[in-house]
């Protein structure tokens, strides 16, 4: 009986090295992804093929094709496979309850959050924290994380959203763009060429709204990322609507200046997020209050209005 379960249980080299062949189109390029040779890949799909007595491909001129019965085994293995990968990284989860493994945005990881890390792990020397960058939403379920850092709003499904800080925003560009492109009044503003984000889709017409400014503007370049909108704003290509609190060593150099001196509370906020499947997780407990006393002390300490 053992015997015969095996036979239609394929190695895991062998159905990782169809998984990869699949996806990626050829032999060559799943060799690269899982650093093996492509005669190694070759023979893997060469035993699948044999084990299960049918053609998962179709070698062709440009490469290979799934056959048919090749294309619902793929999706078939493709699910099995992540749920193996899910499963793993929950195992590996459990061995201890030391790691954090936490996401974080870029720069409000780099300019907010690691200057006060130390303090963290000084606290706890027992926990041992993992980063990884992510920007908006993500499957919390196949990414071995333990809670993430998010701007927005608290609308991230299955999890716990708890509040951290508002953000206040101003326009800003570099010294020689506004010496250019002088700004008399806010609504000279609308002509220039003002920068969006992604995590923040309505900002310029919530920051238009509380000046009592209702008319249209023109569009501009949209950005993923906040570095990227900083240095594109340093190359005087226009203006972007910032958190002041991640532009102050700009601002006090002078590399950056305020467009118009005019900060709004952002309708988005900062968030930390935890799957309720490991809301127990003690790692995780213990940074939530860690950083939500951090974010009170810093809400505290700066201004408010605007």
């Amino acid at each position: 009986m053992l015997t015969h379960q095996r036979r239609f249980l394929p190695s895991t080299s062998a159905l990782a090295a169809f998984d990869s062949v699949a996806k990626l189109g050829s032999f060559s390029a799943a060799a690269n992804e899982l650093a093996l040779t492509q005669g190694a890949i070759s023979r893997q799909i060469g035993l699948l093929e044999d084990q299960l007595g049918v053609k998962l491909f179709e070698r062709t001129n440009r490469g290979v094709e799934l056959t048919a019965i090749g294309r619902t085994y793929a999706k078939g293995i493709g699910d099995a496979l992540a749920t193996i990968r899910t499963l793993s990284l929950e195992a590996m989860a459990t061995r201890d309850d030391t790691h954090l493994r936490l996401a974080i945005l870029p720069t409000f990881g780099t300019r907010w959050l690691m200057p006060r890390i130390p303090d963290f792990l000084s606290k706890n020397p027992a926990i041992i924290m993992d980063f990884a960058t992510r920007i908006g939403q993500f499957d919390f379920e196949g990414s071995g994380l333990d809670a993430a850092i998010h701007i927005g709003e608290p609308n991230w499904p299955g999890t716990d959203c708890q509040f951290l800080m508002h953000e206040m925003v101003a326009p800003v560009c570099s010294p020689a763009f506004l010496a250019a492109n002088p700004v008399k009044r806010p609504e000279d503003l609308l002509a220039k060429p003002l920068f969006d984000m992604a995590s923040r889709p309505r900002a310029w017409e919530h920051w238009f709204a509380s000046l009592g400014i209702s008319e249209g503007r023109g569009g501009g370049m949209r950005f993923e990322q906040f570095s990227n909108v900083v240095q594109a704003c340093h190359a005087g290509l226009g203006i972007a609507l910032v958190p002041t609190f991640l532009i102050e060593p700009e601002l006090a150099s002078g590399q950056l200046v305020r467009a118009w001196d005019h900060e709004v509370k952002s309708a988005s906020a900062y968030y930390l997020v935890r799957p309720l499947s490991k809301m127990a997780y003690g790692p995780a407990s213990t940074f939530a209050a860690w950083i939500l006393e951090q974010a009170r002390t810093f809400s505290e300490r700066r201004p408010t209005s605007g």
